[in-house]
């Protein structure tokens, strides 16, 4: 959705962003069921990345950057100034980020 968002005629930035923080926190609440570790109900990323963390799963990912896309769960809801394209495909970057991390650690234990 945050890519196809941003894929418009005029793109639409401020869903971009919003879609590209849900997913990152769609692919850190994973690892935490993956793992059994209960999570609070949050949108903030750094702190589910510090449970991650906690649960054991290291994750090369910047806090700060998951700072700045924990905002974009909350900025859409509300009237106003708006992300920019750039802002968008930065929050698509960082997104991209946690999938890359996340990823290997969803794939299922294949037993042969």
């Amino acid at each position: 959705m945050a890519r196809s968002a941003l894929r418009r005629r005029r793109p639409l930035a401020q869903m971009a962003c919003f879609h590209a923080q849900q997913a990152a926190e769609k692919y850190l609440k994973a690892l935490l069921v993956r793992a059994g570790h209960a999570f609070p109900k949050t949108h903030d990323l750094r702190a589910l990345h510090q449970l991650c963390e906690e649960t054991g799963l290291v994750l090369r990912i910047d806090p700060e950057q998951l700072d700045i896309l924990s905002g974009h769960a909350v900025s859409a809801r509300y009237p106003g100034q708006g992300p920019s394209e750039d802002d968008a495909r930065h929050a698509l970057g960082i997104v991209r980020s946690v999938r890359r991390a996340a990823r290997p650690l969803l794939v299922p234990n294949i037993i042969l």
